[in-house]
């Protein structure tokens, strides 16, 4: 990598990696929750997971780059643990939710951060269209957040206890 357009081609690869890597765990995160409203939320947000990474898509073939060619190791991590806690024993389905909403909110603050950061690239490289459209992604991987969130502290962590 030389220069900024570099390393900004470099983290839209790398985020479409893990989106893609994504889309591939949350099937798993809707069947082990048990709460109605979060396999909802799970259901949602895949949806937009995949728009998500069509939006990559279409943001490098403008580019005339390929999206492939990275694997975002951070999000296999992310996506290991989580799939580990699936696994573990729990007697209790709303601790079960509970830490599945954990894991997921540190998977969005993952996204959130590399969105972030292309958002700030983009502008600075002057693709004002396409900070736009990640910016759009940012944003709803902030609903998506706070849709989490607001599920754990309304409901389900009440439950936990």
């Amino acid at each position: 990598m030389k220069n900024l357009k570099d390393l900004f081609e470099h983290q839209l690869k790398d985020l479409y990696s893990a989106e893609t890597q994504l889309v591939s765990a949350l099937p798993n995160m809707v069947t082990h929750a048990k709460s109605a409203k979060l396999k909802k939320a799970f259901e949602e947000h895949l949806k937009e997971t995949q728009h998500h990474q069509e939006r990559l898509k279409d943001i490098c073939e403008d580019m005339g780059i390929k999206p492939t060619g990275e694997v975002c190791n951070a999000m296999k991590g992310l996506i290991t643990e989580a799939e580990k806690f699936l696994e573990e024993e729990v007697e209790n389905d709303s601790v079960r939710d509970a830490g599945i909403i954990a894991d997921a909110q540190r998977i969005e603050h993952y996204e959130i951060s590399g969105y972030g950061t292309l958002v700030r690239y983009a502008k600075e490289l002057g693709y004002t269209n396409i900070a736009e459209k990640l910016d759009k992604t940012l944003q709803e991987e902030y609903s998506a957040d706070e849709k989490l969130n607001s599920l754990a502290t309304n409901q389900i962590n009440k439950e936990a206890e």
